[in-house]
């Protein structure tokens, strides 16, 4: 007769096997949930009326201070989307009254147009930041945002590591509110685009085109 298999030899496969079923799993459940990595941009005449909506609801709506978080269509925009998992990539700091945002890119911290900033987004958060219940707050936020103009774009705080005076786009919406923020507020390090919402209240999204 054969030698039986030993007892720990069996435990050992079931493990194996309970891992591999594991991770099956695991990949098939991820498939299924991603987000989509790659957006493009639709057909010119519906995009500038989506855009027309969306900027109208922003000048309405918006207030110094907040929050835009929006998905891009920029091969940055689908690497982000792609790591975190979530359908946004990108954020900024709104200043209504200039008509601009003050948001950090490769290039570093600059403004651009409100108008610009909504073309380039394929879906768009407006987001008031719970530290911007007052209007002193909201101002100062604005104001160190566009003090923070010019700063190198912090590479490295994308895998949490702390490099002074530069910043990626959600660090840099954060760091305006610093002065603000509470020691019972558990803020991640790095904060993704999309968990930027935890912080705030929606006030107007344009859902996905």
């Amino acid at each position: 007769m054969g030698a039986r298999p030993q007892p720990e030899r069996r435990r050992s496969r079931g493990v194996n096997a309970a891992w591999v079923a594991v991770a099956a799993t695991t990949v098939a459940l991820l498939a299924a949930c991603a987000t989509r990595i790659v957006e493009v941009p639709p057909e010119a005449e519906s995009k500038t009326r989506r855009d027309a909506v969306t900027l109208a609801e922003l000048r309405a709506l918006g207030r110094p201070g907040d929050w835009l978080v929006i998905r891009g269509y920029h091969a940055t925009d689908n690497l982000v989307a792609a790591v975190t998992n979530k359908p946004f990539s990108h954020a900024a700091v709104l200043d209504p009254e200039r008509g601009e945002v003050v948001e950090a890119e490769a290039h570093g911290v600059h403004t651009s147009t409100l108008a610009a900033f909504v073309a380039k987004s394929h879906r768009l958060l407006l987001i008031r930041p719970v530290w911007a219940g007052e209007e002193a707050s909201a101002a100062a936020a604005v104001a160190k945002a566009r003090s923070l103009v010019g700063r190198q774009y912090d590479f490295l705080g994308l895998i949490g590591l702390n490099v002074p005076d530069t910043y990626y786009c959600s660090e840099l919406a954060l760091e305006v509110y610093r002065p603000y923020i509470r020691p019972r507020d558990v803020v991640p390090r790095p904060i993704e685009p999309g968990q930027l919402h935890h912080y705030g209240r929606i006030l107007f999204d344009s859902g996905p085109l």
